[in-house]
C-alpha cells in the first residue's frame, strides 16, 4: 500500500465519519484532520461536542468552519439568479454545499501538506461524485479514499459495534428509518418507508414543516425585495443573507410550504425516491421567477429557461468547478442587471402564491395591455403581421399538399 502521512476527512460527528476517523488512521498509519463545515444544517449536537469528539475518536485536528455567509453569497445566492431547480422539483441544497466544502478542504490539505482528502460518501449517492469531481478539479495530485465504499462493515451495527469495541464516542444505538442532511437552503429525506414510491410520506419523515392540513387557517402575506436578482429586504426590512433566508424558513415553515416529494434521476445511473423540504428556497426561487416575468424581454426570458435547466444539472452533477458553470453565470449575471424590484406572496396552507409585483423596470405597460379606453396597442396592425407570420407555415402547408396529391 502506498504511503499516506495525512488525511483530511469531511467530518460530520456522525456513526461514519467518527468510525472513518479511526478506520483510516489504523488503516493507512496516517495523520487524520477532521474538517466539519456549518453551512447552517440543524440536525448536529453542539459543535463543541463535535470537536471534542473529533478529537476524542483520534484526530490532531479539529476544524470547525462557519461558511454560512460564503455559502449564501457564493453559491446559493447564484443559485437563485440561475433559477434551478433539478429536473423543476428541487431546489439543490445538499448539492450547492459540496463543492464549497470541497473547496475548504484542498485548502486545507495544501495548508498541512496532506497527501489525501477523504469523505464518508456511500457507492450508491450523487454525494461521492460531487466531492471526488470536486477534488480531482482543485487539486488533481491528492488522493481521494471514501472508506464507507471499501471497509469491511456491512450494517450499521456492525460500525457501532467497531465503535464501542475501540471506545468512539458516538450516540447511534440503532438505525434511524430515515437517512437525512440539511443546510440553510433545505433538508433531504430518503430511505426507511420513503423507498416505496407509491407510499405517501409518512408525518414522522417531515422535520421542518408544518402539515398544510394543519397549518394556520388564515394566510399569511410577505414582500421580498430584490436588487439585481438578490433578495436583500423582507417586508421592507433589510437583512443579512443568512438572517433572511432563516426566518423565510421560519415563516415557510409555520405556513406547510417548500414540501417536495420526487423521484428523480440520479447521477450514477438509477431513480431514487427522495423528499425535500425547502420553505426559504420555494418562496425565493417563486418571487424571482415572477420578477423576472415582470422584467425580462421575451426572447431572454425564454432562453433563460433552458439555461436554468442546465445550470441545475451541472450543480446536481458534481461539475460546479467547471468552465461551463463559470461562463453561464457571466450570462446570468448580465440578466439580473434589471431584476430588481418588489414581489408580494401569499403563504396559506403549503403554497406560496405570488399576488402582487412592481419594479422600475417594468416591461408591462397597462396602456399597451388594457381594454379600456386608454389603450394605445395599434389594433391595426395585427392583420398584416399574422400574414407574415404564418407565411412560413402556409407555403409548407401548401407545397406538401400538392406533393401529395
Amino acid at each position: 500500500m502506498e504511503k499516506i502521512n495525512k488525511i483530511v476527512l469531511a467530518y460530520s460527528g456522525g456513526l461514519d465519519t467518527s468510525v472513518a476517523i479511526k478506520w483510516l488512521k489504523d488503516k493507512y498509519g496516517a495523520e487524520i484532520i477532521a474538517y466539519c463545515a456549518n453551512v447552517g444544517q440543524e440536525d448536529v449536537e453542539s459543535w463543541d461536542q463535535i470537536e471534542e469528539k473529533g478529537y476524542k475518536t483520534g484526530a490532531s485536528k479539529v476544524y470547525i468552519d462557519n461558511l454560512q455567509e460564503e455559502f449564501v453569497n457564493e453559491y446559493i445566492f447564484k443559485a437563485v439568479k440561475a433559477g434551478v431547480k433539478y429536473e423543476g422539483k428541487y431546489p439543490l441544497a445538499t448539492a450547492l454545499s459540496r463543492p464549497l466544502i470541497s473547496k475548504k478542504m484542498v485548502d486545507i490539505a495544501r495548508k498541512h501538506g496532506a497527501d489525501a482528502v477523504a469523505h464518508g460518501c456511500t457507492g450508491k449517492g450523487n454525494d461521492q461524485v460531487r466531492f471526488e469531481v470536486s477534488f480531482r478539479a482543485l487539486e488533481p495530485d491528492l488522493k481521494i479514499i471514501a472508506p464507507v465504499r471499501v471497509w469491511e462493515f456491512k450494517t450499521r451495527n456492525e460500525e457501532i459495534e467497531y465503535a464501542k469495541a475501540h471506545n468512539i464516542p458516538v450516540t447511534a444505538t440503532k438505525e434511524s428509518p430515515y437517512s437525512i442532511d440539511s443546510n440553510l437552503w433545505g433538508i433531504s429525506i430518503e430511505c426507511g418507508v420513503l423507498e416505496d414510491p407509491w407510499c405517501e410520506p409518512p408525518a414522522d419523515a417531515y422535520f421542518w414543516t408544518t402539515a398544510p392540513e394543519e397549518a394556520p387557517a388564515e394566510p399569511e402575506y410577505i414582500t421580498i425585495s430584490f436588487e439585481e436578482g438578490i433578495p436583500v429586504k423582507l417586508d421592507g426590512v433589510a437583512h443579512n443573507p443568512v438572517e433572511l433566508i432563516k426566518k423565510l424558513n421560519k415563516i415557510g415553515a409555520k405556513h406547510g410550504v417548500g414540501r417536495v416529494d420526487m423521484v428523480e434521476n440520479r447521477l450514477v445511473g438509477i431513480k431514487s425516491r427522495e423528499i425535500y423540504e425547502a420553505p426559504a428556497a420555494t418562496i425565493i426561487l417563486e418571487a424571482h421567477q415572477h420578477l423576472e416575468d415582470l422584467n425580462l424581454d421575451r426572447e431572454t426570458l425564454h432562453f433563460k429557461y433552458g439555461i436554468s435547466q442546465k445550470y441545475s444539472e451541472l450543480v446536481y452533477y458534481g461539475l460546479w468547478h467547471s468552465p461551463l458553470r463559470e461562463a453561464l453565470d457571466a450570462f446570468i449575471d448580465e440578466t439580473q442587471k434589471v431584476v430588481t424590484g418588489d414581489v408580494r406572496v401569499k403563504l396559506y396552507r403549503g403554497k406560496a402564491t405570488v399576488v402582487g409585483r412592481k419594479s422600475p423596470y417594468s416591461q408591462y405597460q397597462i396602456k399597451l395591455a388594457t381594454y379600456d379606453e386608454d389603450d394605445i396597442f395599434d389594433h391595426s396592425s395585427a392583420e398584416g403581421f399574422i400574414k407574415l407570420w404564418g407565411l412560413p407555415t402556409q407555403v409548407s402547408n401548401q407545397v406538401i399538399k400538392s406533393v401529395r396529391k
